[in-house]
């Protein structure tokens, strides 16, 4: 049986083991997908597992998918151009890395129907995943920043400058508001309103603080299913046949 896993730090609200294993099922695989906590010290004893065969691919997340591209053999285009990645495959002896972050966070775009081209868009965090979606939303003609509490670079200011702009649209890539520490929020309710649109990529809990206070329903678990996928047919090496939205649907009813 294939192993596949999630490296990370801290992974208890991780529900990336339910998404993967319904999409096993659906793709007649036998497969089982774990959770490896580790330390930064352990990064490259962990990644050499795949050589081994021990596991057949990896997702990563916070806080490594800046830091396995230095063990790594071969980095995707995508993921060179994003600097950034999120999805490990072992393939013709050779450690390759893909980002589809990417593919995730773009398709939930074009599915809330969020209009970027033109707007200002502001990315709360400039962490690994926040690369992914300045690329998305760059890509779709946003005029795009990001925000920090230390801000350097010129496309980086602070939030108290934030107060003063017009937003458009603010992506939280921050864990500003995850469990358990779900009655924070990266922003003030009056700097939130301003915004059309409000998007914040974490997933447990579905409504953060943010999207209560934005009054709005687009979290991250649309971007964490694409991703999955996406990540799926990488290592499986075809297509998988079900939208999105189908399989959203019964992770949904099965984490209710």
């Amino acid at each position: 049986m294939k192993k596949y896993a999630l490296l990370g730090r801290k992974l208890s609200h991780s529900y990336s083991p339910l998404i993967h294993s319904e999409i096993f099922k659906d793709l007649n695989i036998e497969a089982k997908y774990d959770l490896i906590e580790c330390e930064p010290d352990e990064l490259n004893n962990v990644l050499n597992k795949l050589r081994t065969g021990e596991y057949s691919g990896y997702n990563v997340t916070i806080p490594y998918k800046k830091e396995v591209m230095q063990y790594l053999d071969i980095i995707s285009k995508e993921a060179l151009e994003i600097g950034s990645v999120n999805t490990i495959a072992y393939q013709n002896g050779k450690l390759v890395v893909y980002n589809t972050d990417y593919y995730g966070f773009y398709n939930e775009l074009l599915h809330f129907n969020v209009e970027v081209q033109n707007k200002d868009c502001y990315i709360l965090g400039t962490g690994g995943a926040s690369l992914a979606i300045y690329k998305a939303l760059v890509d779709l003609g946003g005029n795009v920043l990001y925000v920090s509490r230390k801000p350097e670079g010129s496309n980086v200011i602070s939030y108290d400058e934030l107060k003063n702009r017009n937003i458009d649209c603010i992506v939280n890539t921050t864990p500003v508001g995850m469990y358990p520490n779900v009655d924070a929020s990266p922003l003030d309710i009056d700097v939130v309103k301003k915004a059309k649109y409000v998007v914040d990529i974490i997933f447990n809990p579905r409504v953060t603080k943010l999207l209560e206070y934005a009054n709005s329903n687009m979290d991250g678990l649309y971007m964490l299913v694409g991703q999955a996928i996406k990540a799926e047919e990488i290592w499986q090496n075809r297509s998988y046949t079900n939208s999105i939205e189908e399989l959203l649907k019964r992770i949904e009813m099965m984490i209710k």
